[in-house]
């Protein structure tokens, strides 16, 4: 097995708050032997359970990195009980620039897993996760929302999985993340995904999807936060108590919620983020953009449900996905 180029500056079996980096090295042309490097706290007392924390997979997403340098910035030791491993910007480059990919390999990192070694700078770091990270946790948070080109409410969720104790374990701490929604998700594209990463390793996993539009609002952020430390608390690693309010349950579990357009053109939705819809329903038109005069394409329910997410921003192309739906989940 090909060893990883990576190198933490921190040391992982050390006691306190550390700061430092990930290094990759990175020959190009502006920098002969120069590196790539990722923010890293980890934040130890002892021996515990181990939470590893990520925000920016997507480098457009911004709910996670704002929760978490604060948290970096205010976790002590002597509020912890085991270890907290905060990564930020786990796709650093992508982050810098905005973007959903990284701008060096044009490689998306949740569809990079279980990466190489020697691949590309994106696969490096996968392999680095997959590798060396993931072993070390018990129960792993990663950071989503919808970036520039989709818009959510926002949303906690976890998988559907073959192991019933492994489910059970995963909706729990969704549950205790307490979202103002709670979603069992079915992926529209799952090869490659650094959830299937964890999940395949039995760890603890949850995920998100706060907002988007590639911004955050303080409701968003403060959705995160609150998240974030309550998590913590329900893994035995925080005191206290967690701060909880009533959510909506819903399942995604069928290819029906998704909702793909055949046309370019202007957007025109005709219902709102967590708003139930009908089977046949109209959930938005789309205009023609290049000719007046012509009526609008509609686009009709396939199930009853929940609009949890949106197309973002108001131009669509043929291919994109123009809204999801999920079922509500009723007590």
């Amino acid at each position: 097995m090909r060893d990883n180029p990576i190198s933490p500056t921190i040391d992982y079996a050390a006691n306190g708050v550390q700061h430092g980096y990930l290094r990759l090295p990175y020959s190009r042309n502006d920098s002969a032997w120069g590196s790539i490097q990722i923010p890293i706290t980890q934040v130890k007392n002892g021996d515990g359970p181990t939470a590893l924390l990520t925000g920016a997979n997507h480098g457009d997403e911004y709910e996670g990195p704002l929760a978490l340098v604060e948290l970096a910035a205010t976790l002590r030791p002597e509020d912890v009980t085991g270890t907290v491993i905060i990564i930020p910007f786990m796709n650093h480059p992508a982050f810098l620039a905005g973007t959903r990919v990284s701008p060096i390999d044009a490689v998306n990192m949740n569809r990079a897993f279980p990466g190489q070694p020697d691949g590309t700078p994106t696969q490096k770091i996968a392999d680095y996760f997959q590798r060396m990270l993931l072993p070390m946790a018990d129960v792993v948070l990663d950071f989503h929302s919808g970036g520039r080109t989709l818009d959510f409410i926002p949303f906690a969720a976890c998988h559907a999985l073959d192991d019933p104790e492994h489910q059970a374990r995963c909706r729990a701490a969704r549950d205790a993340f307490n979202a103002p929604f709670s979603i069992e998700m079915r992926e529209i594209d799952a090869l490659g995904m650094y959830d299937d990463a964890v999940e395949a390793q039995g760890k603890t996993f949850v995920t998100t999807e706060i907002g988007g539009g590639g911004t955050a609002t303080p409701y968003t952020a403060e959705i995160a936060r609150k998240g974030v430390r309550n998590l913590l608390i329900h893994a035995g690693i925080l005191g206290g108590e967690m701060a909880l309010a009533p959510t909506r349950v819903l399942s995604q579990d069928d290819d029906t919620c998704f909702h793909f357009t055949n046309y370019n053109g202007l957007v025109d939705f005709a219902v709102t983020l967590g708003q139930s819809v009908k089977k046949g329903d109209l959930i938005a038109r789309i205009w023609d953009t290049a000719y007046t005069g012509l009526a609008p394409r509609q686009f009709h329910a396939l199930m009853d449900g929940v609009l949890t997410a949106r197309h973002h921003p108001g131009l669509v192309q043929a291919g994109d996905c123009l809204a999801v739906l999920a079922t509500e989940i009723h007590a």
